[in-house]
C-alpha cells in the first residue's frame, strides 16, 4: 500500500462521516496541493481490526492524525509546517 501521498483516509462504504471527511480532505488539498489516497477497511482484515471502530481515520505521513472528524485547520498547519 505504498504511495507518494502524504494523506491517507481510512473508510468504509455507507459511512456518512467518511463522506464528510472526503469533502474536508478535498478542501485541505485544494490549499496545499498534496495528494491523498483512500483505504477501505472492508478489504483488509488488519485495517478493520486496527481502525474499524473509529472511522474515518486520517493518517499523515503514515501516522494517525485524527479520527471521526477532520480537523481542517490543524491538518493544514501540520501539512505546511516544516518538519524538523
Amino acid at each position: 500500500m505504498s504511495s507518494d501521498a502524504r494523506l491517507t483516509l481510512i473508510t468504509r462504504p455507507d459511512c456518512h462521516l467518511c463522506e464528510e471527511a472526503r469533502a474536508a480532505l478535498g478542501r485541505v488539498v485544494a490549499v496545499t496541493g498534496d495528494r491523498w489516497i483512500e483505504w477501505d477497511v472492508t478489504t483488509d482484515v488488519e485495517l478493520e481490526r486496527d481502525y474499524g471502530d473509529r472511522l474515518p481515520v486520517v493518517l499523515l505521513d503514515g501516522k494517525e492524525h485524527g479520527y471521526w472528524r477532520v480537523e481542517e485547520e490543524r491538518l493544514l498547519r501540520d501539512l505546511t509546517t516544516p518538519q524538523l
